[in-house]
């Protein structure tokens, strides 16, 4: 496993100070909850009036009883009304994690499932088509209006702005820095460290910091510090001081203040679907999953990936030849570039690309390599003298990979995975990076629309290893949806 942390809630009693209010609740997590509620209620406005058009037309429905002038306001209450009951804008699941959509979508079916009920036994004729056309469009155009809203908010944190918590980290030394670098290392995530409390033993006279991350306190005095700071959250790493006696006396004094507690446990980069906590003997075991590397839904993703890449070749077909006579026209040599790489296993195959580079470039590779500008085993050279001026343009727009469709629908590699390595490269692998090579490489995948070349060789093992651990159907769906963004966004191609 590397060295993302992953956070599990361990959230305290509000007490009688009501749902959440915190001492350190900011303007903009309420603007931002407020900008929440104003869409879902456009949303969900538009959506009924489309249903009630695309059923009835610009006329009064004709042998009904219904009066939908008082429906449709009534449908739009019960609808925030079911978002604000299924915790839609609870601070905790915003801005961050499928759980958002999980519960918006979920509103919306046991309301749509709900009224479907009573209208039965009522025997209430509401148009079916209304209702159905209504909870389509509405359930997506509220999916897609979060997503908006995250966008936005996620490009606010990355500027140091918007909405984040203010996280105060207990721990170890060593472990408080390293959960500082996770959290940092994703501020899109909304945690913002704003200082530490270390053990009593390792408390100094003068003032202290870890790095830029100011010490406030020790075990003791954990509420104290995260209200003198303002902190909303306070996450625990690992610390030996810190038994599990000591922790749940903590949660018990952070009752009723409105701070959150948070437990990074040591076990990391493991997500959601693998993790189930069970409690025995009154501790909340966590129950890991195995990675499956076999079975049905291998089965299944090697049929989407064939299927998606022959529609997808079938459509790009001019576009390719497009390419092909622009390569032919800009440069000497061929058209299409194949390289030896190292698939799923460790066998061996050749990758299709677009030619970029000018026919003698991997001789002209010695002399650049000085010039490397990226860390680990990869060459990367932001100017790279041996790209062609149509290359440029492909590389910017990730066009030359589009070849690699064809090794999809060999079999020989995945729409999604990691990054396909050199025979070189693996040669110098270690035994956790040789885990890369237990899934088929990928056209896209997490360290592609993570940053790309802009990311660091450990940045990128660390995402490649994640998505070997972890991978599943509905991760590479919004891999592949992120693609698009990634492609247009130009960000690390070169």
């Amino acid at each position: 496993m590397t060295s993302a942390t992953l956070l599990t809630p361990a959230r305290t009693p509000s007490g009688p100070r009501g749902d959440r209010p915190g001492p350190a609740a900011r303007a903009d997590e309420r603007a931002y909850i407020r900008l929440l509620a104003v869409l879902d209620t456009g949303v969900l406005a538009v959506a009924i009036l489309v249903g009630y058009v695309a059923r009835f037309g610009d006329e009064e429905p004709s042998g009904s009883e219904i009066p939908y002038v008082l429906v449709a306001p009534g449908l739009l209450l019960a609808w925030l009304i079911s978002l604000r009951a299924l915790r839609c804008y609870d601070d905790r699941v915003l801005g961050y994690g499928a759980d958002e959509y999980r519960r918006v979508s979920s509103a919306s079916l046991r309301l749509a499932g709900g009224i479907a009920i009573a209208g039965y036994i009522a025997d209430v004729g509401v148009s079916r088509g209304f209702l159905a056309i209504s909870f389509a469009v509405g359930t997506v155009g509220l999916e897609v209006a979060r997503f908006a809203a995250r966008k936005r908010l996620h490009r606010a944190r990355d500027r140091g702005a918007g909405w984040s918590r203010k996280v105060l980290v207990v721990g170890d030394t060593a472990h408080v820095l390293e959960l500082v670098h996770t959290l940092r290392r994703e501020p899109y995530a909304g945690y913002q460290v704003v200082g530490a409390c270390i053990p009593d033993a390792l408390l100094a006279p003068v003032p202290q910091r870890l790095g830029d991350v100011p010490v406030v306190g020790s075990f003791r005095g954990i509420p104290e510090a995260a209200t003198a700071i303002g902190a909303d959250t306070v996450a625990v790493t690992a610390s030996g001081e810190l038994t599990a006696t000591r922790l749940r006396r903590r949660g018990w004094q952070l009752e009723g203040t409105g701070v959150d507690l948070v437990v990074a446990p040591a076990l990391t980069d493991v997500a959601g679907p693998r993790i189930h906590t069970r409690p025995v003997a009154g501790l909340p075991l966590i129950h890991v999953e195995a990675p499956e590397f076999r079975g049905a839904r291998k089965l299944v993703k090697g049929f989407v990936d064939r299927s998606l890449s022959f529609v997808a070749l079938t459509l790009l077909l001019p576009l390719l030849v497009v390419i092909a006579l622009a390569i032919k026209l800009d440069s000497r040599g061929p058209v299409l570039f194949r390289q030896t790489r190292v698939g799923q296993g460790g066998e061996e195959f050749g990758v299709f690309k677009f030619r970029t580079m000018v026919v003698n470039a991997d001789a002209l590779l010695a002399e650049l390599a000085a010039r490397n500008e990226t860390d680990g085993l990869m060459f990367k050279m932001r100017d790279d003298p041996r790209v062609t001026r149509i290359g440029r343009l492909l590389r910017k727009w990730s066009l030359d990979e589009l070849p690699q469709l064809v090794n999809v629908l060999l079999g020989q590699m995945s729409l999604v995975g990691p990054r396909p390595p050199l025979p070189s490269e693996v040669a110098r692998y270690d035994g956790d990076v040789a885990r890369r090579l237990l899934v088929k490489p990928g056209m896209t995948g997490l360290w592609q629309v993570s940053g790309r070349s802009d990311l660091s060789w450990e940045d990128g093992i660390r995402l490649d290893l994640y998505y070997v651990e972890n991978w599943s159907l509905a991760a590479d769906l919004t891999i592949l949806w992120k693609t698009f963004g990634a492609v247009l966004n130009s960000r690390g191609a070169y």
